[in-house]
């Protein structure tokens, strides 16, 4: 699905799927994600009769960084009954997020990134400020267990 050119592409058009199939309107429209990543740890072992006096590292355990998301306040409550399920102990609660970056012209999905076993670890919203004209936000957090990126 990746598609090369010698250009970058622009971070600004992309759609999220919290899991629902659902890309279009407000409730799957984000500002700004910010995290995604992974990393492979590494053990370093080195045996006390080694002719090398250096250490070989180890390939380990592989992690996942928790990913941020923003939106405004929109008035929808989906946010709050997937953190419900999760806070309730409802397993099923886990989900595959889709993140897809578009050509400027949106008519092709150029990268995808896939969390899978998502869930909300923290949400957040505000500030609210009485004298304040920007938006009012909320924000997600979510952990994840492995990504794949296509």
């Amino acid at each position: 699905m990746a598609v090369l050119r010698e250009r970058p592409y622009v971070q600004f058009n992309f759609l999220v799927d919290l899991g629902t199939g659902n890309t279009d309107g407000p409730e799957a429209g984000f500002q700004e994600i910010s995290g995604i990543g992974m990393e492979v740890t590494v053990s370093e072992y080195r045996n006390g009769n080694e002719r090398e006096n250096s250490v070989r590292k180890i390939t380990g355990l592989n992690k996942s960084t928790d990913v941020t998301l923003k939106r405004g306040v929109i008035g929808s409550l989906n946010l709050y009954r997937w953190l419900d399920q999760i806070r309730n102990g409802d397993q099923s609660a886990m989900r595959t997020v889709v993140i897809s970056m578009q050509n400027e012209d949106h008519t092709a999905v150029v990268m995808t990134w896939k969390l899978l076993r998502a869930r909300i670890i923290k949400h957040t919203s505000g500030p609210l400020n009485a004298k304040g004209t920007d938006v009012a936000m909320e924000e997600l957090t979510l952990a994840y267990e492995r990504l794949e990126m296509e």
